[in-house]
């Protein structure tokens, strides 16, 4: 859930109740994949919740794997997650490396090549507290040597460290390339009703979300802004009287256990 979002929205809201609901590997597995997905809506990168879905049923008999090859043989499990939990859940001697290790490491040792980081992450890791190594690292990276303004003064390898007169050197992020999109949206209510389907492309796939439609001036509700991973959507609401045979149909209180996006959330908020 940490990957590319807030530890504040994980932590507050997301993990808990997910946990509460999928307390162990076997109850994630037996569930429906729908349902995982309205567990997880409203957090993005859905694809995250489909593979964690499919590695509860490889592993939903004997476990998670011990070693860190093992583990990346998972769905979506690269070698970051496998180090994290072989570290934090096993307490095993490995090297951990994530976005805030991995500005550490490059200031500390002026490293301009992205390929030495994990080679120099086991050469730094102290092999008696292996785990508390590696938390320390996570806490001085978010908490000292932050992506900007890094507080030098505070941080207690500030002697030895290669790149604290040059610290954004080491550390420049290449810009994102956004991509726009405009979607045209039909609502269709019938009954208290609202129609909707299930996406069948990239973009929020296996989710419900409004049908594409028409886009007939007469007919125009709406539109807003929404952004999601490396697009910027301009979302446009039209009033139609058309559904597919295949619809899904929803009332208002039901939209809260449906594996719903959040521009679809977003949309039928703006309807009222």
């Amino acid at each position: 859930m940490l990957q590319q979002t807030q530890v504040s929205r994980v932590q507050e809201h997301f993990y808990p109740l997910f946990l509460k609901k999928y307390p162990t590997l076997k109850a994630l597995a037996g569930a429906k994949i729908d349902d995982v997905l309205a567990s997880w809506s409203g957090l993005g990168y859905y694809s995250r919740a489909r593979n964690l879905h499919k590695s509860a049923i490889l592993c939903k008999e004997d476990g998670l794997p011990k070693s860190m090859k093992e583990l990346q043989t998972l769905f979506g499990v690269g070698r970051y997650t496998a180090s994290a939990i072989c570290s934090f859940g096993y307490h095993q001697k490995v090297p951990v490396v994530d976005t805030n290790i991995s500005r550490v490491l490059k200031r500390y040792f002026a490293l301009l090549d992205e390929k030495l980081i994990w080679q120099m992450a086991e050469k730094f890791l102290n092999p008696n507290e292996p785990t508390k190594h590696n938390l320390a690292l996570m806490d001085l990276g978010s908490l000292i040597c932050t992506p900007t303004n890094p507080q030098c003064k505070e941080c207690p390898l500030s002697f030895t460290c290669k790149g604290k007169n040059e610290p954004e050197l080491y550390t420049k992020k290449k810009k994102t390339q956004y991509e726009n999109l405009e979607l045209f949206l039909g609502v269709c209510i019938q009954n208290n009703k609202i129609a909707l389907s299930k996406s069948q492309t990239k973009l929020y796939k296996g989710l419900l979300v409004l049908p594409e439609t028409e886009p007939l001036e007469e007919n125009f509700i709406a539109s807003f802004k929404h952004s999601y991973t490396k697009y910027r959507i301009t979302v446009n609401l039209y009033k139609t009287k058309t559904y597919d045979e295949n619809s899904i149909w929803l009332e208002a209180e039901e939209m809260d256990e449906a594996p719903i996006s959040s521009m679809t959330k977003k949309a039928l908020k703006l309807l009222g």
